[in-house]
């Protein structure tokens, strides 16, 4: 049972016990875990204010977020099917300093009574698995985007944010919590300075190409069973492990699903399209070029990227809105309305409205407050360490970018069919379209199965 004492008010020394809280306490108690927050993060606090994290997932992209974990937290543990990895994160003074304990197996993790939080930073297909594992087991989650690798991945993510409201489930997608160029674009439209907004072009990038790729033996640390997960069980190459099971549609989206994770999410923001029941109802594949031969929708060879390398999908919305998310326009979201023009991505926000300061006394703290759903500008990560104190939604929560995540399924199947598909996002089903709708979901490996909670 939970040691969590909670007083009703924030204290200084007030944070979570010396175990995490269990399922049943979290289901049944109105607690919300909380402890002591400071906008320095939390370098000054003692070790029993301190959270304590479990990190899953320590590549170059796992290692980057343990060391930003760290600053919040201590590091009791790392987790990789890569021994070389884990060993790593394990000894890294910015990391588990010596002192973390190393696991192959993430649910080593899980089971540990003393943590708190837990990164997940694997390869796609094992996002959802873990994150709704950790949740069921009474952890924070951190998980990196893209979150799914399905639209039914996405369902299953959103019931379980739903069971357990007293935990939080937090989404990588960092550009939310940039205020110069995001935040401001989306204020921009909000308050309607562009106009009626009439057509939103995503720049994603196209995914690279490669191959023939030969088969090989899998490095003596890597467990490549594991790391394959709920995918199937193919011969181990090179390039489909580690980063490079992007480029591959058995693990990944490709671009839609990476950097449409980012930006998809950011234009669906702005036009208000981000919440339950919202999103394109006609997705149009037509425009989508593969590195390889496709049939039915599935790549016709195996040792190669199969990931689309040039598109432009075009997505409709009830409103009448056309979003192109597209390789072949510079990286970055073009909102056009009826009143001008912006663009924006990680380096700028630019155009008329932006040089001519449109929204001059209309971007305040209190409107930044207001996309921080109530909550203080700050870091990514210190948003996320703050809605655990004090509870109610992150910037980036589950709900808003399961929608988006839909968005980007979506435009990748009807990439990988080469047509037009039809979505009701009420009902959140591909209709009028049989073979399309199949893509829905994807039967794991046995043993491998997704929690239905």
């Amino acid at each position: 049972m939970s040691r969590i004492v909670s007083t009703g008010r924030t204290t200084r020394r007030g944070f979570l016990g010396t175990s995490a809280v269990s399922t049943a306490a979290v289901a049944a108690s109105s607690v919300v875990p909380y402890f002591a927050w400071e906008s320095r993060a939390f370098a000054n606090q003692s070790a029993n204010d301190r959270p304590r994290i479990g990190c899953i997932g320590v590549g170059s992209m796992g290692s980057g977020d343990a060391q930003q974990h760290a600053q919040f937290g201590d590091i009791l543990a790392v987790c990789d099917v890569d021994t070389r990895r884990a060993e790593s994160a394990r000894t890294s003074d910015k990391i588990g300093k010596g002192k973390a304990d190393a696991y192959g197996d993430y649910s080593k993790i899980l089971e540990r009574s003393d943590i708190d939080v837990v990164s997940v930073v694997t390869s796609d297909p094992w996002h959802v698995k873990i994150a709704i594992e950790a949740l069921q087991a009474g952890k924070h989650v951190f998980c990196q985007k893209p979150l799914s690798l399905t639209l039914e991945e996405n369902q299953l993510a959103r019931a379980a944010a739903e069971k357990f409201p007293k935990l939080q489930f937090f989404i990588g997608t960092q550009q939310r919590s940039q205020k110069d160029q995001f935040l401001r674009a989306v204020n921009m439209v909000h308050k309607g300075f562009l106009g009626d907004i009439q057509k939103v072009t995503v720049g994603i990038n196209g995914s690279p190409t490669g191959g023939p790729f030969q088969v090989a033996t899998p490095p003596a640390e890597l467990n490549w069973d594991l790391w394959l997960g709920q995918a199937p069980k193919v011969d181990y190459r090179e390039k489909r492990c580690h980063y490079e099971f992007r480029w591959w549609y058995e693990y990944s989206g490709g671009k839609f699903t990476d950097w449409g994770a980012h930006h998809v999410d950011i234009a669906q923001w702005a036009l208000r399209e981000d919440t339950k029941g919202k999103g394109p109802i006609e997705i149009d594949g037509s425009d989508a070029k593969h590195p390889v031969p496709f049939k039915d929708g599935y790549p016709t060879v195996d040792d190669c990227y199969n990931t689309s390398q040039d598109f432009a999908v075009k997505c409709k919305f009830a409103s009448g809105v056309e979003m192109i998310v597209d390789s072949r326009s510079p990286n970055g979201i073009l909102f056009e309305g009826t009143k001008g023009r912006l663009f924006v991505n990680r380096q700028k926000c630019s155009g008329t409205p932006i040089e001519e300061n449109w929204d001059k006394d209309q971007f305040t703290d209190a409107d930044v407050v207001t996309l921080y759903k109530g909550k203080p500008f700050e870091g990514h990560k210190h948003n996320f360490y703050r809605c655990i104190r004090e509870g109610g939604l992150p910037v980036s929560d589950v709900f808003s970018h399961v929608v988006a995540m839909n968005t980007c399924h979506l435009a990748a199947i009807a990439a990988r069919l080469g047509r037009t598909i039809k979505w009701d996002p009420v009902a959140e089903k591909i209709v009028g379209d049989e073979q399309a709708a199949g893509f829905f979901a994807r039967k794991p490996r046995e043993g491998f199965e997704i929690p239905r909670v």
